[in-house]
């Protein structure tokens, strides 16, 4: 009984030390997700600004705000 109850708690601690070790992981996981997320919102800024893009939606807007019912 008594090695089995170590063996348990044994298990426990080296659970949380593993977990203090991967600590950091998660951070990174998110910094690395944050700069995907921003380098394709600068992709998408570039392509929505360029002059043709901008014109064409320039030209929807326009004809749905002209659109008459």
């Amino acid at each position: 009984m008594y090695q089995a109850v170590r063996a348990r708690v044994g298990a426990l601690v080296c659970g949380a030390r593993a977990a203090r070790r991967d600590a950091g992981m998660v951070t990174s996981e998110y910094a690395m997700g944050i700069v995907a997320a921003v380098a394709f919102a600068v992709v998408l800024y570039k392509v929505v600004t360029s002059g043709a893009v901008s014109a064409e939606l320039q030209n929807i807007v326009k004809e749905a705000l002209d659109a008459r019912m």
